[in-house]
């Protein structure tokens, strides 16, 4: 499922229009970016939970020279399912 497919599913399951489930996606989206941003944990019960994870720096190799590099520290998002989004895909 792409982003057209899960605007359209939306748009039928609340029934409105898929212009407005689209700008309701992309507005839920840039919430959950914003938040993330200021360092925020976004949980929707039922759904799951957004979080930023930092990943420490490491050394690391460059594949193709074998050459040892350093890897510089990063923040990452992360998704955890909650409960009855695990139980909705079993």
């Amino acid at each position: 499922m792409n982003k057209s497919d899960l605007i359209g599913e939306m748009a039928e399951a609340a029934g409105i229009s898929k212009s407005a489930a689209g700008r309701a996606l992309d507005g839920m989206a840039d919430a959950i970016a914003v938040a993330l941003k200021a360092g925020d944990t976004v949980s929707v019960i039922g759904f799951g939970t957004f979080t930023v994870k930092e990943r420490a720096a490491r050394a690391g190799r460059n594949p193709r020279t074998g050459e040892a590099i350093e890897i510089a520290a990063s923040k990452t998002p992360t998704f955890k399912a909650g409960k009855a989004l695990r139980d909705a895909v079993k």
